[in-house]
């Protein structure tokens, strides 16, 4: 196969690439669709490039030349651009500064002063730098989930960056260059064309597997999240709360379950409505959250109850946290417009004992508790036995 004949069938596969990601974009969530509309027409400026440089013995080489090459070089950073997007990036100018220099380079040396090899290095380094920029972008991101699909996105970028730095390499040290990028006699121009169509063709599909990851991943999460504070929801409660007490009955651990529920909560929305209501909560969860930290588990059962599994040492240290986490509550005024009001909270809190078949029965035990402190007069914590 020539490399004129190779540069029209990778553009073609990049278009029809193009249009398959573009009949999914409905399908798309909206937080992907910025980055995957990036794709979309990175993929066609790679394939516009394609073409350009397919027919560049048809056009002065002076206007071609700058022409395919700047557009597959944004076509590139394109791509580095979808993958800032889709992991949350902030916009960079500076990500254009290898495409601008590669094509004021390469212009220069198609124009002024002929120069193809030079024309190589250049565009072959930029978008080497490109290429692992956006590897760099993925394996950063994606360092601690490790998400095979990402792995393999940047290992697709990575390994085109080293393609590119030897094929610069291979025209450095050959002793006669040939006469254009599309000189069937140079296999180097065979293969070009065939490996940068890994992205747009391959790469696309490690693109949306990566998508469906996320979506997985949000269902996931909305599955195990209540939606209101951003807390684990009843089914996480139950499931993760049951692993626990089997962990400790197993191991001789302890287990304490501090059920807490917010005073007056019904005034609340009564006097300012269920918005407050909710900011309420939300405001609550946080000040619970940041006593619990990631060694409790913090759950929001329902309405204005919340459930910690504290894991702990003794009694005397899980009614401690308790305590604290009251004091987080009300420590602090919750603001409403111009109305700061002291939000308080009544605790009921439990022990695993032998008896504890189920999380229930412990639920059971700390809820017994919280009416204590409610009928005490509130803004209290009573433990089992108190």
């Amino acid at each position: 196969m020539d490399p004129v004949t190779a540069f029209a069938i990778v553009a073609l596969m990049m278009l029809l690439n193009g249009g398959v990601l573009g009949l999914m974009h409905s399908d798309l969530p909206p937080a992907l669709r910025p980055s995957a509309v990036t794709w979309r027409i990175s993929t066609l400026l790679l394939a516009c490039g394609c073409i350009l440089f397919a027919v560049q013995a048809y056009l002065p080489p002076w206007f071609v030349l700058p022409l395919s090459n700047g557009i597959t070089q944004l076509g590139i950073t394109g791509y580095w651009h979808a993958m800032r997007q889709f992991y949350g990036r902030p916009d960079s100018i500076w990500l254009l500064a290898p495409a601008v220099m590669a094509t004021a380079g390469i212009a220069w040396f198609a124009g002024p002063q002929p120069d193809l090899l030079a024309r190589i290095v250049i565009a072959s380094l930029a978008a080497a730098v490109t290429l692992i920029g956006a590897a760099w972008t993925v394996l950063s991101a994606t360092r601690a989930d490790g998400v095979l699909s990402a792995r393999v996105l940047a290992a697709m970028f990575a390994l085109l960056a080293v393609f590119m730095l030897l094929r610069c390499l291979y025209f450095i040290a050959l002793a006669q260059v040939p006469s254009t990028v599309t000189d069937p006699r140079s296999w180097m121009n065979v293969i070009t064309p065939m490996l940068v169509s890994i992205l747009p063709v391959i790469g696309t599909t490690g693109f949306l597997l990566l998508c469906s990851d996320r979506i997985r991943r949000q269902w996931e999460i909305a599955a195990s999240t209540d939606a209101l504070t951003g807390l684990a929801n009843r089914r996480t409660l139950a499931g993760v709360g049951a692993r626990r007490l089997a962990q400790a009955r197993e191991e001789g651990g302890l287990v304490a379950l501090a059920v807490a529920d917010i005073d007056h909560f019904k005034s609340i929305n009564d006097r300012f409505g269920h918005d407050a209501g909710d900011l309420a909560l939300q405001y609550v969860a946080a000040r619970l959250s940041e006593v619990c930290g990631r060694r409790h588990l913090l759950a929001r059962q329902g309405g204005e109850e919340f459930v910690a599994v504290l894991d702990v040492v003794s009694a005397s240290e899980a009614k401690s946290i308790a305590e604290r986490l009251r004091e987080a509550v009300c420590f602090q005024p919750f603001q409403h417009g111009d109305v700061a009001l002291t939000i308080t909270i009544s605790i009921g809190v439990a022990v695993l004992t032998g008896r504890d078949a189920q999380l229930d029965d412990l639920l059971r035990r700390a809820d017994v508790a919280l009416y204590a402190a409610k009928r005490g007069g509130r803004d209290r914590v009573v433990s089992e036995g108190d």
